[in-house]
């Protein structure tokens, strides 16, 4: 794990994602003097991990810090604005990338790209797409430490009492598709799909995946309201909808996880699990590299 020592550091934050690596990593780093820049999920996020913080707004942040290390976000442009001001500051400003699709439009603020300092990324699969993508900018190779954790958790859980794996269990991790693509591009159905196409798509494939359903959990994204898939519930049979557990423990006591190109699919792969994307025909390709996961697609080809 990258660490740095004795610095007065800048952590900004909004979406979920981001803010599981980068509370994960303050969480490793406290010889440091963090100012935290927190909205949306990531004060849940960073206070569940680092117990009471206190929040400061971004201007003074990022005047009273050495450096400024950001996650990205979809949901908010507050990383973004992280970037131009700690440059018209002559601060020093790190991004760290979490996931493995929509590269370009992490940075992307009014069609203008507006690049960190120095981009981490956690694992081998997104070194190379950074590489691919980004010139002239320092490209760092972490340890992620929020797949660390994870890990530490994964292996805690299963000597637990309170572990109970049940088959036939499949658990489905949503996603804001469509509020993703009317925001970024203006247009719900950018990517050839939406959330619900591609849940309603699972649902009527479910033979394909070759196992005998029990029960269905859906959880919501932390961004998604908890009633968004209520219309599920009267239209299919063995379906939940339950976000109050923690991942890892819907993760571990499921069979399959199913979802579109979910950062929680990839936590299942940590878990050794079974994992599908739902995407279903016409919905573009899924963003995730990692091989061993399936795709509902090729499924139903081969059955067919």
């Amino acid at each position: 794990m990258l660490r740095i020592k004795n610095r007065k550091i800048a952590l900004v934050s909004h979406d979920a994602g981001g803010a599981e690596i980068l509370s994960s990593w303050a969480k490793n780093n406290f010889n440091n003097k963090f100012c935290f820049v927190l909205q949306g999920p990531a004060i849940r996020i960073f206070k569940k991990k680092i117990g009471d913080i206190e929040i400061s707004n971004l201007l003074d942040a990022i005047e009273h810090s050495e450096i400024v290390i950001c996650g990205t976000s979809w949901e908010s442009d507050l990383e973004k604005n992280a970037i131009i001001i700690s440059k018209l500051n002559f601060k020093k400003v790190i991004s760290f990338i979490d996931h493995w699709v929509n590269y370009i439009e992490r940075f992307k603020l009014e069609n203008i790209i507006n690049l960190p300092d120095e981009i981490w990324v956690g694992d081998r699969y997104a070194l190379k797409i950074a590489e691919e993508l980004f010139n002239n900018i320092e490209i760092k190779l972490v340890v992620n430490p929020y797949f660390s954790d994870l890990i530490s958790e994964i292996n805690n859980n299963k000597t637990h009492s309170n572990y109970k794996y049940k088959n036939g269990v499949v658990l489905y991790v949503c996603e804001p598709i469509r509020e993703h693509a009317l925001k970024q591009y203006g247009n719900e159905n950018f990517w050839g799909y939406t959330e619900e196409e591609a849940l309603i798509f699972f649902m009527k494939n479910l033979k394909s995946i070759d196992i005998n359903v029990n029960k269905i959990i859906l959880r919501p994204h932390p961004s998604e309201k908890h009633d968004k898939y209520n219309w599920v519930l009267s239209k299919y049979k063995n379906v939940e909808i339950v976000s109050n557990n923690t991942l890892i423990e819907q993760i571990l006591n499921s069979e399959i996880i199913v979802g579109c190109e979910s950062m929680a699919m990839v936590v299942g792969l940590l878990a050794k699990k079974r994992v599908i994307s739902s995407i279903p025909f016409g919905g573009k390709k899924c963003g995730l590299p990692q091989n061993e996961i399936e795709h509902l697609q090729n499924l139903i080809t081969r059955m067919s």
